[in-house]
Formats: C-alpha cells, structure tokens, sequence
C-alpha cells in the first residue's frame, strides 16, 4: 500500500496591524522560538504524529471518560497541564 501524500492545510491570510510600542508581546519558549532542523523538515503529518496527535488522543480519551459541561475548555486544561515541553512548569486549573 502507498504511503498517503503529506497532508496540505490551507493557510489563512492574515490581517496584520501593528500593535501599540506600549505593549509587548511575552517572551516565546525556547522551544517555540528556535525548533530543532529535523522538526522543520518534517512532512505534515509525521510532524502531527509525533508533536500532537498523541497527548491530543489521550485528552480526548479523558474528555470522554469525564464528559464535562464545557469539553474544549477541559481539553484545552488538560492539554496545558500534560503538556511535555512545560515540565516544571505549573499550569492553572
């Protein structure tokens, strides 16, 4: 069977306005700012299956178990607090 071509997502235009010189925007993690060449070069997908998909499928697994009155804000929690590239760091609840 023949591998599925990377998937092409559409990409927004975006409307850019210049924000006030008063505010700043917060410092980025290392993380974000500067992802590692092989991360870069990643198709779509593997990108995907490595980064997201799996901590997404087991919040979504949780989601299902709790069935909370607002499911995309407890999905959004749960992804923040099992987020791997925030250890250490204490998320709100």
């Amino acid at each position: 069977m023949a591998a599925a071509p990377p998937l092409q997502l559409p990409v927004p235009a975006v409307k850019t306005e210049s924000a006030p010189a008063a505010v700043a925007a917060p410092p980025a993690p290392a993380a974000a700012v500067a992802p590692t060449p092989e991360v870069q070069s990643m198709p779509i997908r593997a990108y995907l299956d490595q980064t997201v998909v799996p901590i997404l499928l087991d919040g979504m697994s949780e989601l299902v178990k709790e069935r909370p009155a607002n499911p995309i804000e407890y999905l959004a929690q749960y992804l923040m607090r099992h987020d791997p590239s925030r250890a250490g760091i204490v998320a709100p609840k």
